[in-house]
């Protein structure tokens, strides 16, 4: 008989963590080894489509107001009637709020198996949401980290070496592939970028001052001044859009910083750029870093996370200190300068993730975890009945 699984994930939006747990969602359901089903916190977003096309059932949303009300007791009692119900032997959870859920709700059933997550180092949680997510994850009996920083960070914050296991994201490569019949000229006009441009890329959510757009954009305006014929292309959504739009234009940016919004087409974004950038302050391991190098383009990324478990410094990309755009608009000049050299980086990028990253490793570190964490709990359990049959012929 299959194992139960119960992936729950935050939303269905397109952040990093929800692409991962969707991508997630898709491998094991093609692998079949594991009788899955999936339930959410709130059940909007375009990633929604996406696992339905799986046929996997009911997504049941356990919709929140706070973790401190009445709503929240009556959401963990249905989640835990849900998982008792479909006989869930594991639970995994993939940010903050569905760690804390999760963990609960799977505790309440007595789920077997329960693993968390943690996805960034620093910039995103308060100093209250830290100790209550410590807490959830001695709940765990499992917390992945999706970078060694990540796991530094955790045991440096009390979090049991032996808990934690590192499954890097990965990635599938059929999301930058090239459609057929790809036209330069016709992406250009889809994305509403002029002809006659060498593009600087950034793709990251808006949501956040921790991706830190300003420096790409100060960084932006010295690239300007050195390098004529180049654009820079800001692809996401979210509600810092307009205040960074004012800001380019303060720069002087004008004609050459373009906000794409949320952009549907990433594969082709990529296609027509000649740098990738990623100019956050925090990360954990990031997508686009990933996206950029399979794409075959040069990064210069922000040395945080585990930007440097991806990027090999001088041959896949480079590495600068956050928040330093000088050195960020340095890197990218000296690519924009020497095309070979760009293009160098770009294919070695490409075999790295090919080889490193791909969605199928990931797929195996997760179900190697299961059988481990599953073979753990039998054992557990055998010896338990050990114990008490050897108490019982004392009596």
């Amino acid at each position: 008989m299959k194992r139960r699984v119960l992936l729950f994930i935050g939303s269905f939006d397109q952040g990093g963590s929800e692409r991962q747990a969707v991508q997630l969602a898709r491998l094991l359901h093609e692998s079949g080894r594991y009788d899955l089903s999936v339930a959410c916190l709130d059940g909007r977003g375009v990633l929604r489509a996406e696992v339905e096309k799986l046929g996997l059932g009911e997504i049941p949303e356990f919709k929140l107001s706070s973790f401190y009300d009445l709503n929240m007791a009556r959401q963990l009692r249905r989640a835990a009637k849900f998982m008792r119900e479909r006989r869930i032997e594991i639970v995994q959870t993939f940010d903050f709020y569905t760690n804390v859920f999760g963990m609960l709700a799977a505790t309440l059933a007595r789920v077997p198996v329960r693993i968390a997550a943690k996805r960034e180092t620093e910039g995103f949680r308060t100093p209250a949401q830290k100790w209550v997510e410590r807490r959830v994850f001695g709940l765990a009996h499992a917390v992945v980290a999706n970078a060694e920083a990540v796991r530094e960070k955790l045991i440096e914050e009390g979090v049991p070496a032996n808990k934690i296991t590192v499954i890097h994201n990965g990635l599938d490569l059929r999301r930058v592939a090239i459609p057929e019949d790809f036209s330069p000229e016709r992406v250009l006009l889809a994305l509403g970028l002029p002809n006659g441009m060498r593009f600087v890329s950034i793709v990251a959510n808006m949501r956040n001052e921790v991706k830190d757009h300003r420096t790409f954009l100060r960084a932006a305006r010295r690239v300007a001044e050195a390098v004529p014929d180049v654009g820079f292309a800001l692809a996401g959504e979210g509600e810092l859009m307009d205040s960074l739009r004012e800001y380019a234009s303060q720069l002087g940016l004008q004609g050459r910083a373009f906000f794409l919004g949320r952009c549907e087409r990433v594969a082709e974004l990529l296609a027509i750029s000649d740098v990738c950038v990623l100019s956050s302050r925090a990360e954990g391991f990031s997508n686009s870093i990933l996206e950029y190098m399979a794409a075959g383009k040069p990064v210069v990324a922000t040395d945080v996370g585990g930007a440097r478990e991806a990027i090999i410094e001088g041959e896949t990309g480079y590495l600068v200190r956050p928040g330093d755009d000088a050195a960020m608009a340095e890197r990218i000049i000296e690519l924009l300068r020497d095309p070979e050299k760009a293009k160098r980086m770009g294919e070695r990028g490409r075999a790295r993730v090919r080889d490193k990253f791909s969605a199928e490793s990931q797929l195996q570190c997760v179900e190697d975890l299961y059988e481990k964490l599953l073979a753990r709990h039998k054992g557990s359990f055998i010896n338990s009945l050990q114990d008490l049959s050897h108490e019982s012929s004392f009596r």
